[in-house]
């Protein structure tokens, strides 16, 4: 009765210390796109969000597979998203004893497959 219906499993990964723009700009590439696909495109690109957005997506595909029974070949990428966390405040020193923020911005990333 479940494979009738379009069955959506989702990871999440909390308060990851990576700017949600810097995320953003990796989970567009690999929206909509079929799971060995994305991982692929995950395991080559450069930057540390790959690293964070493939962890998130194997944890997706996991949750689907191992709780859902679902299959894996037949799985995509439905939504993929980063929404901004909390936001850790520091200062450095400046001139004339005057202070600077620095914003260390974190994300909650958000991987949502279903299979087609």
């Amino acid at each position: 009765m479940t494979n009738e219906v379009n069955m959506e499993v989702k990871a999440i990964a909390k308060t990851v210390r990576i700017a949600p723009r810097k995320i953003r700009l990796v989970l567009d590439l690999v929206r909509g796109k079929d799971v060995e696909e994305a991982e692929a495109i995950l395991k080559f690109m450069p930057n540390y969000g790959a690293e964070v957005a493939a962890k998130v997506l194997k944890s997706a595909v996991a949750n689907a597979v191992n709780n859902h029974q679902l299959t894996e070949s037949r799985l995509y990428v439905k939504a993929c998203y980063a929404d901004e966390g909390q936001t850790m405040k520091r200062y450095r020193a400046r001139a004339k004893g005057s202070a600077a923020p620095i914003m260390k911005r974190t994300s909650h990333v958000t991987f949502v497959v279903a299979e087609r």
